[in-house]
């Protein structure tokens, strides 16, 4: 089986009957791909074989949103990646743990590496756009909140609660997200996604409005 197999098995064993439409093997699937997206696009290169480890096993130790441990998820997960890799003799154990460290947006663990930086990207990368829309409301969705504050969709006269209503947490986290990207690429791709979902939180605040 190759890398890329045995890592896909890996979370699958894992994550086993766990039913989280946000982070499931499509996410883990779309952020190596995206980093592949990144490193193609850049004029250093990166190591492959970290990259792909490292996107697979991310969030191989997936602690809920609402959870007070949550912020302990990326080092978890680093930890299992390097036990895994051990148990093979693979190389570049330190690159892949310090990659799935720095990825985590609540951690704040900075990027000493272009590995690091690449897989950060990648994953954030997932809460914009359409997809980010998607994800944004499934998240909401089991967190118990609801779409849109009917009468002041884009709070105007109110304060932000994204607890509350998920059209907030555009204005709250994600359009930050995209000021916090490392790469030039990763940037250019989350140019359009931005505008996209600019668009939807005006679409869906004009018809929301009661």
């Amino acid at each position: 089986m190759s890398l890329q197999g045995d890592l896909e098995a890996e979370v699958l064993r894992v994550w086993g009957a766990q039913n989280d439409g946000s982070h499931d093997i499509w996410h883990v699937r779309r952020v190596w791909a995206n980093c592949q997206r990144i490193a193609d696009g850049l004029d250093t290169s990166v190591d492959r074989d970290v990259l792909t480890i490292a996107a697979y096993l991310h969030d191989i130790v997936n602690v809920p949103k609402d959870d007070p441990r949550r912020i302990e998820a990326a080092a978890l997960s680093a930890d299992h990646a390097v036990a895994w890799m051990s148990a093979r003799g693979l190389p570049g154990q330190d690159a892949v743990a310090h990659a799935i460290r720095a990825h985590s947006y609540s951690a704040a663990v900075p990027c000493e590496t272009l590995e690091a930086q690449v897989l950060q990207d990648a994953d954030r990368l997932e809460a914009l756009g359409a997809l980010g829309i998607a994800r944004c409301f499934n998240v909401a969705g089991q967190m118990g909140a609801g779409l849109v504050h009917g009468l002041d969709p884009l709070a105007a006269d109110r304060e932000l609660d994204d607890r509350a209503y998920a059209l907030d947490h555009f204005q709250v986290k994600l359009f930050g997200v995209a000021e916090t990207l490392n790469t030039a690429p990763a940037r250019a791709m989350a140019e359009e996604r931005v505008a996209f979902m600019r668009v939807f939180q005006e679409t869906l605040a004009r018809e929301a409005r009661v």
